[in-house]
């Protein structure tokens, strides 16, 4: 039993940041209102509300399972040594210090996705499907998981060997080199992955003739956004949940709708929608993305440099000869808690790029009430919390809360309660 203060830092760093979020959700349940808030009155009922608060507890309890199975598995293994004699075994294998250092971060990241497994088929296949969002059968799930298997492989697993490269052989500069080749990647990856990947899990199909194309290609032309593909995705075959997203950089900009958002909201709503995706491409929303991201990563892999200066550390888990694979399988555990503020940090600026980019869907043809309608309707269509709390939001939250995004359309243009009975779909 491996009992220090390096193990029991990094196990308390993990507990730590398992509480806050913890603490977070537990708030943010409380949060939910008695009463439907007044914008949704005329489109939820009493009950629909109350089953969405029915959801959101249920998820949030799988998620604490999750967080407490997780912990003690890991703290178990650790303590235990398991960290130690793992890399005896990957160095038994006398593959090099390379592809032993492959095979030992392949091995815990499957390890951990294995932890994870049954409670992602209880959230798929339990609480989604009881709350009829879950359109995924047993097979579509399994050649997702077996599909995301190999792209990590062949994808993470070479970028994984360059970054140990680079903490092998460059000594003080490792981490500039990790970052570049970070950036370099993740740049191939945001302008091929809609092309060629994400059809791997969904069907695009260009979107057929009619009202909504011709709408949508003639605000697009009067904004001057070029487009080179106009898709619908096959949202439906896994879920009745509704989204839209804009991909692509500079000239390479695609287009894709939910089928479902289709089906649920009016032309005017899906324009909206759209052009809210479109106000983040305008705003540069994707490149500042990008930046930020890359920003983020460049602070996490110094700090990866600076961790594995600390020889000792490594020694206190039970290893027997200190690596770069190994530090960053520890470097992962103890640097949770400055990554939830990165992602605080994160949040913060997504957050305001959604006002950004709703001022800018306020100006479809629609105005401010087709992107309120769109937002009142997918709100109560995917069971959102319509009253999040304030830590919850500030810590997780890449989207401000509804309401609050309604109230700032609504101060462009008012827009008059409907009658019992009416929806945002006769709008």
């Amino acid at each position: 039993m491996l009992l220090n203060a390096y193990v029991l830092g990094v196990l308390a760093a993990v507990a730590l940041t398992m509480a806050i979020t913890g603490l977070a959700r537990r708030l943010n349940l409380g949060r939910q209102t008695a009463e439907v808030p007044e914008r949704f009155r005329v489109v939820l009922s009493p009950e629909d509300y109350a089953l969405s608060g029915q959801y959101q507890r249920a998820s949030a309890t799988l998620e604490e399972w999750q967080d407490a199975v997780y912990f003690l598995i890991v703290a178990g293994f650790v303590l235990w040594g398991g960290l130690g004699w793992l890399d005896s075994q990957a160095r038994g294998l006398g593959l090099g210090e390379l592809a032993t250092g492959l095979v030992f971060v392949g091995l815990t990241a499957l390890g951990s996705a294995l932890i994870g497994l049954p409670f992602e088929i209880g959230r798929t296949f339990g609480i989604e499907a009881k709350y009829g969002f879950n359109t995924t059968t047993p097979w579509v799930f399994i050649t997702d998981r077996l599909k995301g298997l190999v792209l990590t492989v062949v994808l993470g697993g070479g970028l994984l060997a360059l970054i140990l490269l680079a903490y092998q052989h460059l000594g003080n500069k490792a981490w500039l080199a990790a970052w570049t080749v970070t950036a370099l990647f993740t740049a191939v990856m945001l302008y091929l992955g809609p092309v060629w990947l994400m059809p791997l899990f969904n069907k695009f199909t260009p979107l057929e003739s009619g009202e909504l194309r011709s709408a949508i290609e003639e605000y697009a032309g009067r904004q001057g956004f070029r487009l080179t593909g106009l898709f619908v995705m096959d949202g439906s075959r896994r879920s009745t949940k509704a989204n839209a997203f804009v991909t692509g950089f500079g000239k390479n900009k695609r287009i894709s709708l939910y089928d479902t958002l289709i089906d649920k909201l009016s032309v005017d709503e899906v324009l909206a929608v759209l052009a809210h995706e479109v106000g983040h491409a305008r705003h540069g929303h994707l490149r500042l993305g990008y930046g930020l991201a890359m920003l983020k990563m460049g602070v996490v892999l110094y700090a990866l440099q600076v961790f594995l200066g600390g020889r000792a550390l490594q020694l206190a888990f039970g290893v027997s000869v200190p690596s770069a694979h190994v530090g960053l399988v520890i470097f992962g555990l103890a640097f949770q808690p400055l990554a939830l503020l990165l992602g605080v940090a994160a949040n913060a600026f997504s957050r305001r790029w959604e006002f950004q980019a709703d001022a800018h869907g306020a100006g479809a043809p629609g105005g401010p009430r087709a992107l309120i309608l769109a937002l009142v309707s997918l709100s109560k269509v995917n069971y959102a919390n319509l009253t999040p709390h304030p830590l919850w939001v500030w810590l997780n939250a890449s989207h401000p809360p509804v309401l609050a995004r309604i109230s700032r359309l609504e101060a462009r243009q008012p827009v008059p309660y409907q009658g019992p009975g009416q929806g945002p779909q006769g709008s």
